[in-house]
């Protein structure tokens, strides 16, 4: 990982500076759309900081079983090194939003209904968090102009291009809040939305393969995908009546939030060139 500075032995990476500022302003715009859709929001931020800590964990849990776990079975002391790299998107998703339905059945709150107000929150976390990321592509075969140079070799910045779907979904979903026909369906967007974004990217980085050209984060993709599908076909079927839609009253209006998110992809690109290029010297 990036070190940006460290204090003593406690050091501060690039990973964790934008992962923290995504998390900060995911939760924010959580309570946004929780405030549009009257939930309680006492409930709501403990659930959206609860699930932060459980996803870290998931992202640990997932890189671990998924991508290396004969490493770590030999050497059970580097599970805690965290800082030294190896965290699983998909590890945290699974995790964190297992934790995140626990908790709100223990708290009766309204699964889908708060599921669908956390998904925009969660994936413009994503999108900015992604940007600090030091896990680059594979080496280009041309000189394409956006190639990032480290080691000696031209890259696919792998990192922008994920945060630029991310980006992509997260408007795909917030256009979607005010015309969607059940509760929970921008839930299941995201989650087959994100997956996808996560198999396209798939190709661009250098993971071990199981299945002909597929790695395993291909082949988890896949099945969040096909089981994604899956569920909202089922969802749609059982909820034929389409949800009375809440206030816009203190929310952002479309035409402003598509602007932030283009100055913020922008930023983003400035950012993830600029960092590299200084780090790279």
């Amino acid at each position: 990982m990036i070190e940006l500075f460290s204090i003593g032995h406690f050091s501060i990476s690039l990973l964790g500076v934008t992962s923290a500022l995504g998390m900060i302003i995911g939760l924010l715009l959580i309570q946004k759309e929780g405030e549009r859709k009257r939930l309680d929001k006492d409930k709501l931020m403990d659930l959206g900081l609860y699930t932060v800590v459980f996803g870290i964990l998931g992202a640990r849990l997932g890189y671990i079983v998924f991508f290396d776990p004969v490493y770590y079975m030999e050497n059970p002391m580097a599970v805690f090194r965290i800082t030294q790299g190896g965290l699983s998107i998909q590890g945290a998703i699974l995790v964190a939003g297992s934790f995140a339905f626990w908790f709100m059945k223990k708290k009766k709150m309204a699964v889908w209904k708060t599921a669908d107000a956390i998904v925009p929150g969660v994936i413009l976390g994503q999108a900015i968090g992604r940007v600090g990321c030091d896990v680059f592509g594979v080496p280009m075969s041309r000189n394409w102009p956006w190639g990032v140079m480290v080691g000696g070799e031209l890259l696919h910045p792998a990192q922008l291009y994920e945060v630029a779907l991310n980006y992509i979904l997260f408007l795909i979903i917030w256009r979607r809040r005010q015309t969607a026909q059940f509760d929970g369906e921008l839930f299941f967007i995201y989650v087959i939305g994100f997956a996808f974004n996560r198999f396209i990217v798939e190709f661009f980085r250098s993971n071990p393969l199981v299945i002909g050209s597929l790695s395993i984060a291909h082949v988890i993709s896949l099945l969040i995908i096909v089981l994604g599908l899956l569920l909202l076909m089922f969802m749609r079927n059982k909820h034929n009546d389409q949800i009375e839609y809440t206030s816009e009253a203190g929310t952002l209006k479309n035409a402003m939030v598509y602007g932030i998110i283009a100055l913020g992809f922008i930023v983003s690109v400035v950012f993830y060139y600029g960092i590299h290029f200084i780090y790279s010297r």
